[in-house]
């Protein structure tokens, strides 16, 4: 026959074994509250909860303070690489909080979106971190709108005047094109991400002007947007690139899953990386080092990106803080994928 299931400690037995008041033991043991107990009595509650193995009943706390102690994420795609560092980071800086982060993946369905917002707020969410976003009429933000849930933005814009934590997408695509620019290059054609997102935009206007900086010539055509940041996409649009724009010697990708498709186009069309034609991505995905040749890139700084957020998230909900849009600086990762073109190799 089976033990018996041990009985669940409560409050008041981490009070009894700290020998403090259940009161006391509640603020030692919420990260918001707990600046208010002596440092000695807060750590000898911890220390009582740990021994005993204390678990705050969750419904409870949340119907006596209104919050749950959770907050909701939605990504585009959760087996994406880019989202791993930014989710672990944010869920790192929550945790130091008190609360618990809960991912979501409507996939690029705005719609699936939208209605993630809906169940998260069911379940009584603190807040959301959102890198699903549009640029405009994005239904899963006006979800948050209109419930009056705390939302903060990553890696996207909305242009709703809500927090957003983003790397600076035009100086990035400026890094890019002036890399190559330096190596000799001047027919240049981009790869671009999806026009209705922030980064897609971005991008694209940061090559365009950086062209026009460096005086290089972009014929019409020279620019193929992808629907969405895959591999199968980027392919396709580089195929594209290749197939119209006589004499291309590079590529300037805005995300490194859509510079993955640009290497199978180009071994696809029998062109060697970097001997006849240099690809560059944008983002420094986790292993883009690992493939051959290695990938240059533009690095965003996802951890600190995930930190941020979080951190503007927990603002928003103790404090009620309005702030505005943290642009993190990028930077370029130069490796294997770039070199001379063909004429000055």
């Amino acid at each position: 026959m089976a033990p018996p299931l041990p009985r669940s400690v409560n409050l008041r037995r981490v009070a009894e074994e700290a020998g403090v008041h259940p009161s006391t033991a509640s603020r030692a043991l919420n990260p918001a509250t707990r600046h208010l107990v002596a440092a000695p009595a807060a750590h000898r509650v911890q220390e009582a909860a740990a021994r005993l193995g204390y678990r705050p009943d969750a419904a409870a706390m949340s119907l006596r303070t209104g919050r749950s102690r959770l907050v909701g994420a939605l990504v585009p795609g959760i087996a994406n690489p880019v989202f791993a560092p930014i989710l672990a980071a944010a869920a790192a800086a929550l945790a130091e909080d008190g609360h618990a982060l809960l991912v979501a993946d409507p996939g690029d369905d705005p719609a699936q979106a939208a209605e993630f917002v809906a169940e998260l707020a069911a379940r009584r969410v603190d807040g959301l971190l959102l890198a699903t976003v549009a640029l405009r009429d994005d239904p899963a933000l006006a979800a948050c709108l209109v419930r009056g849930l705390p939302t903060v933005l990553i890696n996207r814009s909305g242009g709703e005047g809500i927090p957003a934590v983003v790397s600076d997408d035009r100086a990035g695509m400026a890094m890019a094109v002036a890399h190559l620019a330096s190596l000799g290059h001047r027919r240049i054609a981009h790869v671009g991400g999806p026009a209705p997102l922030s980064t897609g935009l971005l991008r694209r206007e940061g090559f365009e002007a950086a062209m026009a900086a460096q005086g290089l010539e972009l014929p019409p055509g020279w620019v193929e947007a992808a629907p969405t940041y895959g591999r199968a996409e980027g392919e396709a649009a580089a195929s594209l690139l290749l197939s119209r724009c006589s004499g291309i010697t590079a590529l300037a990708c805005a995300n490194d899953l859509l510079a993955l498709g640009a290497y199978d186009a180009c071994r696809r069309a029998g062109l060697r990386i970097p001997a006849d034609i240099s690809v560059t991505g944008h983002n420094d995905m986790p292993l883009v080092d690992m493939i051959e040749p290695p990938l240059t890139t533009i690095r965003i700084p996802h951890a600190e990106m995930g930190r941020r957020a979080a951190r503007l998230l927990l603002d928003r909900i103790h404090q009620g803080t309005e702030a505005g849009t943290a642009v993190l600086a990028p930077a370029l990762v130069e490796r294997g994928s770039t070199g001379p073109p063909r004429a000055q190799a």
